[in-house]
């Protein structure tokens, strides 16, 4: 299978209401799919946490660096997707897309490590408010330790390259285009350098791709505020998400109609082709 085949297989599989309350059957279901893809490429840490009396888990993969043998140890890329839904949605975009581009990434660096190790996660409960990848951000900064960067994958398969299809937070409609068709990386200041070279990287694997740098993470334009990245620049971290732009393009946001038809996947496999391009020269 090509890549974009094997991102639509996952999909098959990921697509259907996996609301934690409202769908705990198909919570359950995607829960098994990703422990299972991701143990094919290490051990898989299940990490618990607890929201209102009731357990939920964030799934971690663990990847070595290139040199184990270096006394100095770099500090990790973590990688994150969610994996639950809004109520009634079968969250295609949101963040079925995230995840599959997660297991391909997971694939492709435990085939060729890199330079930094990598940590992958899968994180629950994130239309609950972040609540999987804020229990992740406080670990580490629990134990003081630091972060290379921290990329959070948000809807990566919706496109529409018709004019006009692009809408934007107030004010920066004048500095990027007015068609869906290209990927968003956003990252605070501190992030600039990574945000250059990713987006260079990406753009040169033939996939159009913008940047945007927000100050004072990011609470001057909420709409930068609403994935798994937070919780990581309001720990003092460096994040960057990747995403679609979520309902600025896609009107299939937290709807029934979030549907793997919707999607298209020659992008989104333009977009995880270019994410594993670009996080190589990280």
């Amino acid at each position: 299978m090509n890549l974009k085949e094997r991102l639509h297989s996952h999909l098959i599989q990921i697509v259907r209401d996996r609301n934690p309350y409202l769908a705990s059957e198909g919570h359950f279901y995607a829960q098994q799919y990703i422990r299972e893809l991701l143990a094919q490429w290490g051990t898989v840490e299940i990490d618990d946490f607890s929201v209102r009396g009731r357990i939920h888990h964030n799934f971690i993969l663990d990847l070595p660096p290139s040199d184990r043998t270096s006394k100095k140890r770099l500090p990790p890329i973590v990688i994150g997707a969610h994996y639950d839904t809004a109520p009634g949605s079968p969250g295609a975009d949101d963040n079925a897309t995230g995840v599959a581009v997660l297991l391909e990434l997971a694939r492709d660096i435990a085939s060729g490590p890199l330079k930094y190790p990598v940590q992958l996660v899968a994180f629950d409960m994130e239309e609950y408010g972040c609540l999987g990848s804020s229990h992740h951000a406080a670990k580490y900064k629990q134990q003081q330790k630091s972060i290379r960067l921290m990329i959070s994958l948000e809807m990566l398969g919706y496109c529409n390259p018709n004019p006009n299809s692009q809408s934007y937070p107030a004010g920066l409609k004048y500095f990027y285009p007015n068609s869906g068709n290209f990927i968003a990386l956003i990252g605070t200041f501190p992030t600039v350098p990574d945000l250059i070279n990713l987006s260079g990287k990406i753009r040169k694997s033939g996939q159009p791709c913008e940047w945007l740098p927000v100050p004072n993470r990011g609470l001057i334009v909420p709409d930068t505020r609403r994935s798994d990245h937070v919780p990581f620049w309001d720990n003092g971290y460096p994040a960057i998400m990747v995403t679609d732009t979520a309902n600025m393009r896609n009107p299939h946001y937290h709807r029934g109609s979030d549907r793997i038809e919707t999607l298209d996947l020659d992008f989104l496999a333009g977009v995880c082709q270019g994410l594993v391009e670009a996080i190589r020269y990280i």
